[in-house]
This record gives C-alpha cells, structure tokens and sequence, in this order.
C-alpha cells in the first residue's frame, strides 16, 4: 500500500464564526482535497454555547476529522490526543478503502480476527512511520487573548510528541483573524520540521476583532493546494506576517 501523506488542518478556536463563508461547508471542500480538518473548541468554563459546541461538531464532521471540547489547563494534552486520533482515523479511512477494493469488504471489522489483527497491526505502524503534515490555525480573536499561553504551552508538546515518530513531520502555524486589506490568515511559519520558533511567534501575536474561520479555513487550503478557494484575487494567501 502506499504511504502517502497526511494532510491535516487543526484549528483552534474558543467561538463562533461570525464573519464571511460558512466554515462547515469550506471544510467540506478541504476533505473533497484529501485534508482533515480537526477542531479543538478552547474553554474556560461550561459557558461556551450550544451554537459553538454545534459548529465545532459539523466543522470536524464536514472534514472528516476530529472535535474535542478542552480547558484551556487541558489543552496540552487535548491536543497531542486530537492529532494523534486523527491520524488513526485517516489511515482507518484509507486502509478500509484499500479492503473494498481489493477484496470487497466494506471495513475492518468484516475481516475474520486473525485478518482484523493483521490490519490493526498496519494501521498502527503507518501512524508511526507515515509522513504528516500539520497546518496550525488558531483563532486569536479577542476573547482568546489570555488562552494563548496554553495554545503555546500545547504546540510546544505537539511538537515533542510529534519528533518522537519515525515517520517525517511538518508544521506550519497560521492565525485569523487579520486586519484592513491584509490576507484572511497569517503565515506565521512556512512548512518546517523545526517547530522551535513558535514560542517567539506567538508571543508576538495580538489578539483582535472578529472570528472569521470559513475565510481563514479557506486560505489553509489555498496554501495545501496551491489552489484558488473562494475570496478575491487580491488576498495573497502566501502573505507572510511581517514583524
């Protein structure tokens, strides 16, 4: 079988998108590209909202990916939990497709046990040894301001766990949202193995204004793709924040 490569958007947000394209359906187009989007929903208390708990379901749904609700104190672990499962996933997804084809079995669970075991065993060791690609979207958004050493604290330990893999890893970190005529989301690291630099990033970055997560999620995949998405011509996704 082959590799491949995982291709995956974890986005980071504490609200609800309240300005441009409908986040649900854009991440529904990045899934049709073949990149999961995985939705962390960052809280403080239980007052987080039915509506933002909804959206962040349909957002990870429509993706393909994975939701997880988090204390900002959680976050850390949330966040090693939410890349690793995902990936899991994705490789279920692509394992179960290579089964219909070859043999005509829908999924894992319709092989005898011993042939089950035998897959289990493949999916575990591609979640180790397959490359991956992580683009990094946090919302800073103004509500987020006094949550972002968390998302810091939480990358850095990504970033660790993720080294400990054999396979080849890449990170690139966006945020959203931006002001004026600048881009939807910033390009605060291009792709890199080297994911040292994220705490000077972030310590730099100002929370503001609205949350705009359909746009920013379109300009994610703008970047995967190389692709128009959506927006006007003249919002250069290859922007890069300027400091």
């Amino acid at each position: 079988m082959n590799k491949g490569k995982l291709k995956q958007i974890l986005l980071l947000t504490d609200g609800c998108s309240n300005v441009g394209s409908d986040p649900v359906a854009v991440a529904n187009m990045a899934a049709e590209y073949g990149i999961t989007v995985n939705v962390i929903g960052i809280v403080d208390d239980d007052s987080f909202g039915e509506q933002g708990i909804q959206e962040i379901k349909e957002i990870a749904l429509a993706g393909k990916g994975v939701h997880q609700m988090a204390h900002s104190k959680h976050l850390p672990r949330t966040v090693q939990m939410v890349t690793r499962k995902a990936m899991t996933q994705t490789i279920h997804q692509v394992v179960n497709k290579e089964l219909q084809h070859i043999l005509g079995q829908e999924d894992v669970q319709s092989l005898p046990p011993q042939k089950r075991g035998q897959v289990v065993e493949v999916v575990e060791d591609l979640g180790e040894t397959m490359a991956v690609d992580v683009l990094v979207l946090v919302d800073v958004s103004a509500s987020m301001a006094h949550k972002l050493p968390a998302v810091k604290q939480s990358l850095r330990d990504l970033s660790l766990s993720m080294q400990a893999r054999v396979g080849d890893h890449r990170f690139s970190l966006w945020t959203y949202p931006c002001t004026g005529k600048q881009p939807n989301a910033y390009k605060h690291m291009d792709w890199s193995d080297d994911f040292h630099s994220i705490e000077k990033t972030l310590a730099r970055i100002s929370p503001q204004g609205t949350t705009p997560t359909g746009p920013a999620l379109e300009e994610a995949i703008r970047y995967f793709t190389g692709k128009d998405i959506g927006g006007s011509e003249e919002e250069g996704v290859f922007r890069d924040y300027v400091y």
